[in-house]
């Protein structure tokens, strides 16, 4: 398959089911308790046709007889990365949404989100500042130069994100969440605009301290920040027509290790930092700036996107530096997409390519807009995780919310990925396994095909399970 040429072409094609050789309305998750299955046996969990993480009505069991094929064995003494969570993005637009919802409503669906009890997101993305899904454009000090950072103010993130992130962390107060900026403010620019336009170095120093400054306000708010990454999309300034900046690499190199490093350092601050921010397709720059004993010393990972290029890169880079993390920061459906609540088992095959190629995290596009993708200043149609009537309030899920609760509900932080491999030759048949922190393992199947028995082996033990037709099926067992 061609590499995607573009974010636009990437939701075209996820949406027509073109990426299908790679890798409803008001539904709720089905099951509201712990899932806990009963020793010695498998239970099970699908989503296809009109049902949503269905569990199946009896348990599986295992049996040690030998079956004539195996489809899939799993091996959990090969263990790979660690997870750190999924969730979605908590962009301006996203808050203002969810904000403007009836306090009732907002509630339920941040419990939703985030209780262990439902959907159990565990990571997620802030913007610092806007990108361009807000309501408008800002930065924290815009005007004239400002290289004291006199100005810097957070007032706008106060009036409806903060109160967001808030309500979100009671629910689950370990929710992990990171920062990106789209833009740094004009008058540290090339155009000195908030809009496209490329870093200059003259105003490192300040960028830095500006970091500092937006990590101690979120702080002092109760909404710890753990890491950030330096430029969402560093190699692109979207053409000047939403807030973008462009970093040469070099740029982003001397930013972490002479600038941005140190300075937290020197703030006694533990704030991760992750590069890159952009496509599969820049994993050459990214081998390129770790060759630089500064850069490795100061950032933990490369957060990536999905629209052009392919996961298997995730791995190159991981091969060449293996203490040097993975994590996937964005992708989302396209609102105007006629399977935008049904393209699940697209979003789950998209996923476990993702995990297999090392990513500790899987962080979605925008957690909520509205009904026309909305707000949003900037060229693009994406929709939400979830998108809520801007009249009603009422909630509708998206394919890609339900590819993701087969994970979040079930693989916790901390869980190893361990080895899964397909036996007999079987086509259409996409799959990922784990072990979490308690023992429990979690295998995770798509299946784009017609009905059909798959056999799972682990060790001596063998158990036969049902897929229905173009299903996503999660299992676990103790």
């Amino acid at each position: 398959m061609e590499i995607l040429e573009s974010r636009r072409k990437f939701l075209q094609y996820l949406g027509s089911g073109l990426l299908l050789p790679l890798m409803p309305s008001g539904f709720h998750l089905t099951s509201k308790t712990m899932i806990i299955p009963p020793d010695g046996s498998i239970q099970a969990w699908s989503t296809y046709d009109d049902k949503r993480f269905a569990p199946q009505a009896s348990a599986i069991s295992w049996t040690s007889s030998a079956p004539s094929a195996i489809n899939i064995v799993v091996n959990p003494k090969n263990q790979f990365q660690e997870i750190l969570g999924f969730g979605a993005a908590f962009t301006d637009a996203a808050c203002y949404t969810m904000h403007h919802m009836p306090d009732e409503s907002r509630a339920s669906l941040l419990n939703d989100f985030f209780s262990a009890q439902e959907m159990n997101l565990s990571m997620c993305r802030t913007c610092i500042g806007a990108s361009d899904y807000s309501a408008s454009a800002y930065t924290y000090d815009e005007g004239d130069a400002d290289p004291d950072l006199k100005r810097f103010s957070i007032k706008h993130d106060e009036e409806y994100i903060i109160p967001v992130l808030q309500q979100s962390l009671k629910v689950n107060p370990d929710l992990f969440l990171f920062s990106s900026p789209w833009t740094p403010p004009g008058w540290m620019k090339s155009n000195n605009s908030m809009l496209g336009g490329n870093m200059q170095r003259r105003s490192m120093v300040s960028y830095a301290n500006y970091f500092v400054k937006f990590l101690k306000a979120y702080s002092d708010n109760g909404v710890p920040i753990r890491a950030v990454t330096i430029q969402n999309e560093v190699d692109t300034d979207q053409d000047g027509k939403m807030p973008a900046c462009t970093w040469p690499q070099e740029y982003e190199a001397d930013f972490v290790q002479q600038y941005l490093g140190p300075t937290l350092e020197k703030e006694g601050l533990k704030t991760k930092i992750w590069i890159i921010d952009h496509n599969y397709n820049l994993w050459g720059r990214a081998l390129s700036e770790l060759e630089l004993p500064g850069v490795r010393k100061y950032v933990d990972g490369i957060a990536w996107h999905g629209y052009v290029g392919q996961p298997e890169t995730m791995t190159r880079v991981h091969d060449a530096y293996p203490s040097t993390n993975m994590y996937w920061t964005e992708g989302g459906p396209e609102y105007t997409a006629k399977n935008y609540t049904t393209d699940y088992l697209e979003w789950s095959k998209t996923f476990i390519g993702i995990l297999r190629n090392w990513s500790r995290s899987i962080t979605a596009w925008n957690l909520a807009l509205d009904e026309v993708g909305k707000p949003n200043i900037g060229p693009f149609f994406c929709g939400g995780l979830v998108t809520v009537d801007s009249k009603t309030h009422a909630i509708t899920r998206s394919g890609q919310y339900w590819a993701m609760a087969h994970l979040s509900k079930c693989i916790k932080r901390g869980a190893k990925r361990i080895d899964s491999k397909s036996g007999a030759a079987i086509n259409d048949l996409y799959h990922v396994a784990f072990q979490n922190p308690d023992g429990q393992k979690v295998l995770v199947v798509s299946n784009s095909f017609a009905e059909r028995k798959v056999t799972i082996q682990i060790g001596e033990k063998v158990a036969e399970v049902l897929l229905a037709k173009n299903s996503v099926t999660t299992l676990m067992w103790t």
